[in-house]
């Protein structure tokens, strides 16, 4: 059953032991909050935003509501700032003396305006139960300001040493997974956009495995796991088969983005004649007819043309060899409208057929389709 508690805590308690540092991330409360954990993100308020923090606090009005998570037992801090955190960063840093107001840091206020500073009290909500009800809470509180992605929710829902050494790997910008993966993975590694791919990955892989599961359910699964190492572990294989099998000097503008992780699954033990595959993906990278790129390393493992995006005809050709057809179709030799007609590559693309007139005939749809299927 979820609680949700409203505690008091002031700037004082909140900025004691304040560390802001690779290793510990940036931590408050006596070392019992942690503001932004390790890895995750870097500062986002401008000076004016920050200085508003402090202004707010100076004139006694009230600072929006914060919330907090209670992380699992077994967490290495056990509270973590779920919103709030850039107000919560904004007091540390000025107390820290990081910055002034007015040409004044927190240091050169008059003993009773730090005074006021530190006992000023800050209205915190801290959430504490099930996975699913913190899921629920956090989407209907994540609502203002820079709000979190999914992975950084699912992130602070399933907090424990698997997370905190996952984000080591995956979750800083200048990270062993950023550095690894920066010509093949999109993403930026302080929203989480690699540890996402990396667990979908993951997912993915063990549900071909025959073991049905999701990035969520992976993450559930392993949230007091005494690290991420096997994460990390296939992750690496992956990219490392990818970089082995296709030449990345050649070919690295149509790598990024690839599911990588299906095809490492599908042909990690198969010998590939990269050789070939190379003069194959350098020919179809000169090939106007092709529409997506990205599509062509699939398209060379699989054969799978969909994969190409090929050029369809345009409506003003297909119109012009509707009507030399008299609106019939030459398989089934029956007439229809062109609306129910599609243009049709008499020689196929595989063949060396162009998307030109002189290549082109209009077939039914049924026609079309069962051609199509041959």
């Amino acid at each position: 059953m979820m609680t949700i508690k409203q505690i008091s805590v002031t700037v004082r308690e909140i900025t004691a032991g304040y560390v802001n540092n690779d290793e510990q991330g940036v931590r408050g409360y006596d070392g019992r909050l942690d503001i932004r954990p390790p890895y995750q993100r870097e500062f986002i308020y401008n000076e004016k935003e920050q200085q508003a923090v402090i202004y707010t606090v100076l004139h006694g009005y009230p600072l929006n509501v914060m919330y907090w998570v209670k992380r699992s037992d077994d967490a290495e801090c056990p509270y973590e700032v779920m919103d709030g955190q850039q107000r919560t960063l904004s007091l540390c840093e000025y107390v820290e003396g990081k910055f002034s107001v007015d040409f004044k840091a927190f240091f050169n206020q008059p003993e009773d305006i730090r005074r006021r500073i530190l006992d000023y009290p800050l209205t915190v909500y801290v959430c504490e139960g099930e996975a699913s009800e913190k899921l629920e809470w956090f989407k209907t509180i994540n609502i203002a300001g820079k709000p979190l992605n999914d992975q950084e929710i699912h992130n602070a829902i399933y907090a424990g040493p698997f997370v905190s050494d996952a984000k080591r790997h995956f979750s800083k910008t200048g990270c062993a997974a950023a550095r690894l993966a920066k010509d093949l993975v999109p993403g930026v590694p302080i929203r989480q956009d690699l540890l996402k791919t990396a667990l979908e990955w993951m997912a993915e892989h063990e549900t071909r495995e025959g073991h049905s599961q999701t990035r969520v359910g992976y993450m559930a699964q392993h949230q007091h796991d005494p690290n991420a190492n096997n994460l990390w572990t296939y992750f690496q294989l992956v990219l490392h088969w990818a970089m082995t099998n296709f030449d990345m000097k050649r070919f690295k503008r149509i790598m990024k983005g690839v599911d990588w992780a299906k095809y490492y699954d599908l042909f990690k033990d198969q010998t590939l004649d990269t050789a070939t595959m190379s003069e194959q993906i350098s020919r179809l990278m000169r090939d106007s007819e092709i529409g997506r790129p990205t599509g062509i390393i699939p398209y060379v493992l699989t054969g799978n043309e969909h994969f190409l995006d090929l050029r369809a005809f345009p409506d003003d050709i297909k119109l012009v060899v509707w009507e030399r057809q008299n609106h019939i179709c030459p398989l089934c030799h029956k007439a229809f409208d062109i609306a129910f007609m599609e243009g049709d590559h008499i020689t196929p693309w595989r063949d060396g057929g162009r998307t030109v007139i002189e290549n082109c005939q209009m077939l039914c749809r049924e026609c079309n389709r069962r051609k199509g299927a041959k």
